[in-house]
């Protein structure tokens, strides 16, 4: 599969340059030389798969790629390796996620679950893939879940105080899923405009929400995971403690409309 995908080396070289470049700002972003950076997730919606092959490939080996619909996903995870860990980030509709689940073997995680009803067909699709495939019997599908801190009608998630009993659901209902943490999306209008020195309060609220689920939970705080932080923003989030940042365009450039994207681009291998 993989053998049939040509990949430009101009192309290739300038997915390397922002990849980098996203790590050293990740780096530099770090309260600590000796903090652990956060996983970056590539998000690569609307972009073909030849651009994900290229950054998995060496020097980079990137790992972790971010899609937001399911028709794309799987037809992503389907020409390329499994070693891809693949995170669905998109809105949820709660009769997509059980072939959400059960179709893609290295779904990695789902970061967008918002409802007990998403989790728990989510818990199916996981079940029966792990019936047909064996070897992902002790693997369980991660997922975050989903509040909205800027209060935007518009954005998915739980409010802030519905957290906790959507994370329980999650830890005492569905054995095949495992609670990596929360995720927010956060207003990039708060980003853009926070004074020197401050931080986004989405990302602030986020924290606070975390810690309150820990403790309901009887958790630890370091158990539950924060992704939060877009290209826009992500220096800000990995300030105020986040685990995970989601970054697309910078990496890959400016997305074509949804109708003019490509599965899979038909470059031919050497031309520029």
């Amino acid at each position: 599969m993989t053998s049939e995908m040509p990949i430009s080396p101009t192309r290739a070289s300038t997915l390397s340059t922002n990849l980098s470049s996203i790590l050293t700002r990740i780096t530099s972003a770090l309260p600590t030389p000796s903090h652990p950076p956060p996983r970056l997730v590539a998000v690569s919606k609307l972009k073909p798969a030849n651009d994900i092959l290229s950054l998995h490939s060496p020097p980079h080996s990137h790992l972790h790629f971010g899609e937001n619909y399911q028709q794309e996903l799987l037809e992503k995870s389907k020409l390329l390796p499994r070693e891809i860990r693949w995170h669905f980030i998109g809105a949820l509709q709660t009769n997509k996620c059980k072939p959400l689940a059960e179709q893609i073997p290295n779904l990695w995680c789902v970061e967008s679950v918002d409802a007990a009803k998403k989790a728990d067909q989510l818990q199916k699709g996981r079940e029966a893939l792990c019936q047909r495939e064996k070897e992902y019997e002790g693997i369980p599908l991660r997922v975050f879940v989903q509040v909205n801190t800027s209060g935007e009608e518009e954005k998915s998630g739980v409010e802030p105080g519905e957290a906790a009993a959507l994370c329980r659901h999650v830890r005492e209902k569905c054995p095949r899923l495992r609670l990596q943490g929360l995720m927010t999306i956060g207003a990039i209008a708060r980003s853009r405009g926070v004074a020197e020195g401050k931080e986004n309060e989405d990302f602030v609220t986020l924290k606070e929400v975390r810690d309150q689920v820990a403790k309901e939970l009887g958790m630890g705080k370091e158990e539950l995971e924060l992704s939060m932080g877009m290209s826009e923003d992500f220096e800000s989030a990995i300030r105020c403690g986040s685990n995970e940042v989601r970054v697309g365009s910078t990496i890959f450039g400016e997305r074509p409309a949804k109708k003019d994207a490509k599965v899979k681009d038909d470059v031919d291998e050497g031309k520029e």
